[in-house]
């Protein structure tokens, strides 16, 4: 297709788009509710995952080395613990920090242990490089001399992990049932717009049009149609989160989690939100054309 041919089929693209105003309305607005829905369920799923993801990475092995133990014996400790090939980093908690973190955490009453009193152990707290992977450090580090015991949140840890799991993967098969709906629903909102201009198309093929050159129109019209489409979901999305992103986080703020920011999140919805209406548009007019240019 050349340059020019291209020009004359968008010119032709927005005459039908004036032409057929009411029925271009209603294919527009089929496309702005199915993409609202599109784009609050991204929000959601992708909050609820950077949320879900921010609670996972905070499970770490917490091994407690034994009373007693040297500061020579500590550091053979870390660096056996450190020669793990899943272990990220690893960071020296004192038996004195572990009862101030008490103490911060259940009550001053706790005062009463420091001192000799101390009944706590000397903690090196263990990050690895994927949240999955300390069960096996935390099982490794139970078996490593000097070593009291190591926690990681056990029979919990696992369960979250699961959680985690089943919001992604439901999370996404959700995303892609809603998106086929989409193109359903679109195609056939645009399909009664070509019902309404079958005499057009047949005019066009008894005057020697070819198939490409009746089918482009319609498909630059319907991914017009899936770009305005699009627009009305965007400002509502935009203002929307931005809003509930103000009364979230001033919850949130006492936790540690975070929402995904607005500055960047709302680009990345808004030209995801844009480039799927104007591909489902753009498909569900080419799906739709087919019965017309068949011969």
């Amino acid at each position: 297709m050349n340059s020019l041919t291209f020009k004359r089929h968008l010119k032709e693209s927005f005459k039908s788009l004036k032409r057929n105003g009411w029925m271009t309305a209603a294919a527009i607005s089929a496309v702005a509710v199915t993409l609202l829905l599109v784009g609050v369920l991204l929000a959601i799923l992708l909050n609820i995952n950077k949320v879900a993801s921010d609670i996972e990475n905070d499970v770490q092995v917490r091994v407690l080395i034994n009373r007693g133990t040297t500061k020579k014996q500590q550091q053979q400790l870390r660096q056996e613990l450190s020669s793990l090939s899943d272990v990220k980093s690893i960071r020296y908690s004192s038996k004195k920090q572990e009862l101030k973190n008490v103490i911060g955490s259940y009550g001053k009453e706790f005062k009463l242990f420091s001192g000799d009193d101390n009944p706590l152990n000397d903690v090196y707290v263990v990050k690895t490089k994927q949240p999955k992977q300390t069960v096996k450090v935390a099982e490794k580090a139970e078996h490593m001399k000097y070593v009291y015991t190591a926690k990681y949140g056990g029979a919990s840890a696992k369960k979250l992990f699961h959680v985690v799991d089943s919001v992604r993967t439901w999370g996404t098969a959700i995303g892609l049932l809603l998106l086929f709906v989409a193109v359903f629903l679109i195609s056939n909102t645009i399909r009664i717009t070509i019902l309404s201009r079958k005499n057009e198309i047949a005019i066009m093929r008894l005057v020697g049009a070819t198939n490409g050159f009746i089918r482009w129109p319609f498909i630059l019209e319907g991914a017009w149609t899936g770009l305005f489409g699009a627009i009305l979901p965007i400002v509502i999305i935009d203002f929307g989160y931005v809003w509930l992103y103000r009364v979230l986080m001033a919850s949130l703020v006492s936790t540690g989690y975070q929402l995904l920011t607005p500055a960047t999140f709302l680009l990345q919805i808004d030209l995801l939100l844009i480039l799927i209406g104007i591909i489902i548009g753009a498909l569900g007019s080419a799906v739709s054309m087919r019965r017309f240019l068949k011969i």
